[in-house]
């Protein structure tokens, strides 16, 4: 049966060629999670010429439809019986088509804006879906590769640590490459160029998750029984996941203004140049060394103390970059930085803590709802993300932001310059702030370090966690 052992217990820990090989698989993660959120929506507003508010809808219907699709994925998934695995399959065949469809967001029309703008949305769709098959199975295979609740956070340290790279690698490159081809071209070659360069990138994310998990132990228990709505209903009863789900769907609401806001603040407040590229070093850079910092807090005072923590610095960065809009770079780039000591924690604890809430959900059913869970999960993480930037583009429609078409030259009003500024850091630092009321109710961890406890007390035997 899949359980959740207490901190210390005996545990087969996984190889490290099997860490390393699942954490490849966060250079797809990673970058479908950053280039769309950081440059689909000047796309959009400033090549395309579409107006900023239905350009933030364009943005935020395809995932929103990962919202409903990926419990699905997750259904699917868990009643897979391939011979080599049973989410494995999915990594392959979904990862291979959402590097295709991600190159093909930009290598439509040009103009007219209406039909160049209905094209996006159609591949962005089929983006999205093929992004629901890989993500949910990626998502669920920790809690049936180990059933040890440390080694599913050193597993997610390296998995961080690749997301974070990925984050670099594809933040800060893919506007370097749109700028560095379009100079050359024009702007809309930039966008298709980048388009092929990055469906390149995943594929290499892809490729390195299903073949270095080949050998991946395999935990899992039985197939769940009943409908996808009563699966749902039985997920939902679990408070600590509704909790945790709550924290980090508001997190990455903010998150994904902020990164919405990188090419505005970039060009407008910080005088262009490098300065999306700084920003993405900034943000990324300080992830590479405190993720393994954010493991020995987890270790010593629980995954939940750190997810506070991080989520602190978080929100002090989120504020800090407020200072954007004086177009002082250095200070947003120190502001930048604590958020990204924030972030990689914000990443650690909670996917670490999903596997540990579905193992324990086994441990009591004896079925394996492992999908289901982190369907939901993703489609909460899908929605808030797609959120993000549908709110930065309110928040620049409300603040009269003038959109333009390539190669124009359009002077924007000061109440735009500001609405530019307060997306980028309040909006984001009030969203993480709040995130913690519900934060604070998960009580999962308390509950594992009090049997932990218990186990190594004489005359006090290990006992399950109780729901």
């Amino acid at each position: 049966m899949l359980s959740t052992p207490p901190p210390g217990a005996a545990a087969e820990p996984l190889a490290p060629s099997v860490r390393r090989g699942y954490a490849l698989g966060s250079v797809a993660t990673g970058t479908f999670g950053t280039v769309p959120g950081l440059l689909l929506l000047p796309y959009l507003t400033d090549t395309l010429g579409v107006a900023a508010g239905i350009a933030g809808v364009m943005v935020f219907a395809p995932k929103a439809w990962d919202v409903f699709l990926n419990p699905v994925a997750g259904r699917i998934s868990d009643r897979s019986t391939s011979p080599r695995g049973r989410r494995r399959p999915f990594l392959l065949r979904a990862g291979l088509l959402l590097a295709v469809t991600f190159a093909l967001i930009f290598a439509g029309p040009s103009e007219p804006t209406w039909l160049a703008g209905a094209w996006v949305v159609v591949m962005f769709l089929a983006c999205a879906s093929a992004y629901a098959f890989f993500q949910v199975p990626y998502v669920a295979m920790p809690a049936e590769m180990t059933l040890d609740y440390d080694e599913r956070t050193r597993l997610m340290t390296w998995r961080v640590i690749v997301l974070a790279l990925a984050i670099l690698l594809s933040g800060a490159t893919a506007p370097m490459v749109v700028d560095a081809v379009g100079e050359a071209t024009s702007e809309a070659t930039g966008y298709r160029v980048m388009g092929v360069y990055i469906g390149l990138i995943l594929v290499v994310g892809v490729l390195g998750a299903y073949l270095g998990t080949r050998r991946a132990p395999d935990h899992g228990v039985a197939s769940p029984s009943g409908s996808l709505r009563e699966q749902l209903r039985l997920v939902g009863q679990s408070t600590d996941f509704r909790n945790l789900l709550i924290t980090f769907v508001l997190q990455a609401l903010g998150v994904g203004a902020m990164l919405a806001g990188v090419a505005y603040v970039a060009s407008h407040l910080l005088d262009g140049g490098g300065a999306s590229t700084f920003l993405f070093v900034a943000f990324v850079g300080p992830a590479l060394v405190v993720t393994p910092l954010w493991e020995r807090v987890a270790a010593r005072r629980g995954k939940r103390h750190g997810y506070v923590l991080a989520t602190g610095f978080l929100v002090v960065g989120s504020i800090g970059l407020l200072v954007a809009v004086t177009g002082t770079a250095w200070a947003a780039y120190i502001a930048a930085a604590f958020v990204g000591i924030g972030y990689a924690g914000a990443q650690v604890f909670p996917m670490a803590m999903v596997p540990d809430v579905a193992a324990e959900h086994a441990a009591r059913t004896g079925e394996n709802r492992i999908g289901v869970f982190t369907g939901v999960w993703t489609a909460g993480e899908t929605l808030g993300l797609a959120l993000g930037p549908g709110l930065y583009a309110l928040v620049l429609s409300l603040g009269g932001y003038v959109s333009s078409r390539g190669g124009e030259d359009v002077a924007q009003p000061d109440s735009a310059l500001t609405a530019i500024a307060i997306g980028f850091s309040v909006v984001p630092a009030v969203l993480v702030a709040l995130s913690l009321l519900w934060l604070r109710r998960y009580t999962l961890d308390d509950r594992v370090h009090t049997v932990a406890t218990a186990a190594i007390t004489p005359d006090h035997p290990p006992e399950e966690p109780t729901p």
